[in-house]
C-alpha cells in the first residue's frame, strides 16, 4: 500500500448532463464505488479523500464504510468551480493536520472502466520519470496533421496542420488527448502551479473501452451494456 499519494476523487453534487450521477447505480452499484474500489486497491481509507459538497453523495460514501473528511465550502460547490481549486483545497485541509504528501492522484468518477493495474502502471512510469505530472491518454482519433480541418479568412478550408505535406493518414504523427480517468501531480508543484499549466507532462496510453468516459444519458447506457457484454 502507498502512503506518499493522496488521492482525491471529485463528487459534485449537482449534475446536468447525467442527474445524480455520482451517486447513480451503474451495473449494480454507484458509479462513485468504481473510483473508491480502485482508490482502496492503491492505498489506505486514511489516504483517500472524497471531495463533495453534497450530504447525499457524503451519505452514500459512508454507508460503504469510507469517512468524508468534509463538506467542500460554498465558493467550490458551484458549476464554475475548477477541479485545480477543489484539489488544493483537500491538499490544503490534510496538510493542516499534519499530513505531508509527494503526490496527487486524481481519480475522477466518470472513468469506470479504469483498472487497478492501469493506475499502478501510471504510478511506477511517475516514479521513473523527471516529470511534474503523468497523465492518461488516448490516442485521437481524428488527427490534426491529416483529417481535421480549419476555415480561413476567406472561408476555404485547410488541413489544421501540416497543409501540403502530409498526403497519407500513416505519415501523420500520432496525437493524443486527456481521457481523465489518471492525473498524478507533484504535490508541492501543484500548489504553486495550475495543474493544466505543469510543462513537464508525461503520458500514460491507454485503450479505447478503457478510456470510456460518462458524460451524457446515452454513454451511461452504452456503459451499461459493455458491462453485460463483459461481465464486469
Amino acid at each position: 500500500m502507498r502512503n506518499d499519494v493522496l488521492i482525491i476523487i471529485p463528487a459534485r453534487g449537482g449534475s446536468k448532463g447525467i442527474p445524480h450521477k455520482n451517486i447513480k447505480p451503474l451495473h449494480g452499484k454507484p458509479l462513485i464505488y468504481y473510483a473508491i474500489d480502485t482508490a482502496r486497491a492503491i492505498t489506505s481509507d486514511d489516504n483517500i479523500c472524497v471531495s463533495t459538497d453534497d450530504v447525499g453523495i457524503k451519505s452514500v460514501v459512508e454507508d460503504y464504510g469510507l469517512k468524508v473528511p468534509f463538506l467542500r465550502p460554498e465558493e467550490l460547490s458551484t458549476d464554475t468551480a475548477g477541479t485545480y481549486e477543489v484539489l488544493l483545497h483537500a491538499l490544503d485541509f490534510y496538510e493542516k493536520q499534519g499530513r505531508q504528501y509527494d503526490k496527487v492522484l486524481l481519480l475522477q468518477t466518470t472513468s469506470p472502466f479504469r483498472t487497478v493495474e492501469q493506475v499502478e502502471e501510471a504510478l511506477q512510469l511517475y516514479d521513473k520519470v523527471d516529470a511534474d505530472m503523468v497523465v492518461s491518454v488516448k490516442e485521437c482519433p481524428a488527427n490534426p496533421y491529416y483529417s481535421v480541418f480549419e476555415e480561413d479568412s476567406d472561408g476555404y478550408l485547410h488541413v489544421s496542420k501540416g497543409e501540403g505535406n502530409i498526403f497519407r493518414r500513416q505519415d501523420a504523427p500520432k496525437v493524443y488527448e486527456y481521457n481523465g480517468a489518471i492525473y498524478i501531480m507533484d504535490a508541492g508543484k501543484l500548489k504553486t502551479n495550475h495543474m493544466h499549466k505543469m510543462r513537464k507532462r508525461v503520458k500514460y496510453v491507454m485503450d479505447a473501452q478503457s478510456s470510456f468516459d460518462l458524460d451524457t444519458m446515452q454513454d451511461w447506457e452504452m456503459a451499461e451494456m459493455i458491462m453485460k457484454s463483459s461481465k464486469i
